[in-house]
């Protein structure tokens, strides 16, 4: 596919672009208006194909939970191996379609590899994910940033107490939820390890020797707009003296590790980013 209609999607996924706009422009792109739904298909996420590991998988255990939060009572899909005694727990931090039947399928991944994954709804405060992924990323815009990073830290709270819990307590964040891991390692003292998957960086300046957790970071080559503010976010890695381990991979597009979106999934880069993940997570929480 044209990179021209992925970075336009990335555009209209991240940025306040109304779909009008978006469906004009990528008319432009494909040849006409008749030709986009096609190249849609292809490239908008099928939740249709969110089951890599199965909601009544044999290995594991489901719930739906609740935790209070700074805002509220925050909802959460949680997953855990079936025959657990203690295990290292995981939040697992949606993008900005919100808790979505994919994000919940990872947080399944997760327990299948031997954690207590728990995903949060961060749009609880807001009556929770719609149906509408349009909808749940206008809502995502809505946020209160530091509210959410407090749910987030709450949500430590909550795993840190969970009975089959070890206590120790990482976070693994995509996309949107990429930049909210960053914070919450900023923020939250009891954080044990910090995963991102392409997600922005934060403000430098907010960067300190107070930032404890190890970082792993995986980026996308082909990710321009994420990118540009990796080097100045690594310079301030390094001057706090902060552990962190950095990957990118080149020819990958943003939301590389999304299977449900067929034109930007990288299975190799995806793939790969996951066993350095569970590595990394178990070396830190166990």
């Amino acid at each position: 596919m044209d990179q021209r209609i992925i970075d336009l999607y990335d555009e209209y996924t991240h940025k306040p672009l109304p779909r009008r706009v978006f469906l004009e422009r990528m008319a432009v792109l494909v040849g006409s208006a008749a030709a986009v739904p096609a190249v849609l298909a292809q490239i908008e996420p099928n939740y249709a194909l969110a089951a890599v590991v199965a909601p009544d998988d044999a290995r594991i255990t489901t719930e739906t939970v609740s935790f209070q939060g700074a805002t509220g009572e925050v909802k959460g899909y949680l997953a855990r191996p079936k025959v657990v005694d203690k295990a290292p727990s995981v939040i697992v931090i949606h993008e900005n379609r919100g808790l979505n039947p994919h994000i919940e399928d990872v947080t399944r991944r997760f327990a299948t590899e031997g954690f207590v994954a728990l995903a949060p709804d961060l749009l609880s405060p807001l009556g929770g994910t719609p149906q509408d992924p349009d909808r749940a990323r206008e809502m995502i815009g809505q946020l209160d940033a530091a509210k959410t990073v407090n749910d987030l830290n709450a949500a430590i709270s909550y795993l840190m107490a969970y009975r089959y819990s070890s206590g120790k307590v990482g976070a693994v964040g995509f996309c949107w939820g990429g930049g909210m891991a960053n914070q919450l390692a900023l923020k939250a003292p009891d954080l044990k390890a910090a995963v991102v998957y392409y997600g922005r960086s934060p403000d430098p300046e907010l960067v300190t020797s107070a930032l404890k957790a190890p970082l792993l970071l995986h980026y996308a080559g082909l990710d321009q707009g994420v990118n540009s503010g990796v080097p100045a976010y690594e310079t301030a890695l390094k001057k706090a003296g902060a552990k962190y381990t950095l990957y990118m991979y080149e020819g990958a597009n943003h939301a590389f590790n999304n299977d449900t979106s067929a034109e930007r999934y990288n299975e190799a880069a995806a793939k790969l980013a996951w066993q350095r993940t569970v590595e990394f997570l178990k070396q830190n929480l166990v």
